[in-house]
């Protein structure tokens, strides 16, 4: 797990208390690059140092959701389903969410092959190896769910009984690379991940294709702990929404989207339904 200490600007507000603020991010990309953009985050906002914040990339969502419930992590940025699983175990709650160029917080999931695959449909991979980003995904493995239980090809969360092996990554880009090294069929992840350039370098993407899409999906979401203050939340929802834009515009290449206030409960709703339909 690689650490890296950077600073948050808390909005020309006072110093906070002298315990560093811990934030966690999913591991969805790959480490060199999620390196790279801590860096670029901490030269941008050195110069309006407010508190010192260390970035860790755990590998568990367990270690998120536990990380906040008991304080050693103070904000996440999560799923949409993570963010809901978070809030029903009274760990955290929803601080901000992901808006893209558009002014929507939602976007869509797709199911992607190789280039040289046949399959037109997710129904032609009966049989076939599958990845999933990971089993706390809402873009690589919830909605596609949700997809396949309304096309009648899978109950609840049985996707095993459809496909062949299902396989289950911790983040997008290690179900891309399942798809990349055969041994999966397909791969389940965001939109973003095969149109944008932040998880896969433009010769693998050559390589791919999207089978199928399905959503909208909603945003990825900072969340905060419930033993962070409130006045203290606020500062550091100050601190986030001043990285959209101007010298510190750098919220989409850390976050992949800039980010807004929302109502909690609207945005959330999608996750809960489709959790409901599925049974899990």
């Amino acid at each position: 797990m690689k650490k890296l200490i950077l600073f948050a600007l808390l909005a020309a507000s006072p110093v906070l208390a002298a315990e560093n603020v811990m934030i966690a991010l999913k591991p969805d990309k790959d480490p060199d690059k999620m390196l790279a953009e801590r860096k670029k985050l901490a030269a941008s906002l050195s110069g309006n140092l407010g508190k010192p914040v260390e970035v860790i990339v755990p590998m568990s969502s367990a270690v998120i959701t536990e990380g906040l419930a008991n304080g050693t992590i103070d904000l996440a940025f999560v799923s949409a389903m993570e963010m809901l699983k978070i809030k029903k175990s009274g760990a955290g709650s929803l601080l901000l969410a992901g808006v893209k160029p558009d002014g929507t917080t939602g976007y869509k999931s797709y199911w992607i092959t190789l280039a040289s695959k046949p399959y037109k449909s997710i129904a032609d991979l009966q049989g076939k190896p599958v990845a999933f980003s990971s089993r706390t995904s809402t873009s690589g493995y919830l909605v596609p769910l949700l997809d396949l239980n309304a096309r009648g090809l899978v109950k609840g969360t049985g996707a095993s009984a459809f496909f062949g092996d299902v396989w289950f990554g911790s983040g997008y880009v290690s179900a891309v690379e399942r798809v990349l090294s055969g041994e999966a069929e397909a791969a389940a992840v965001s939109d973003y991940v095969l149109d944008g350039d932040k998880y896969l370098s433009a010769d693998q993407k050559s390589l791919l294709r999207k089978v199928q899409e399905q959503g909208p999906v909603p945003t990825h979401v900072i969340a905060v702990s419930t033993k962070v203050a409130p006045e203290t939340a606020a500062r550091l929802k100050s601190a986030l929404l001043a990285l959209n834009t101007g010298a510190l515009g750098i919220s989409e290449d850390v976050f992949s989207v800039n980010l807004k206030e929302v109502d909690e409960e609207t945005h959330l709703k999608p996750v809960r339904d489709a959790l409901a339909i599925i049974g899990e």
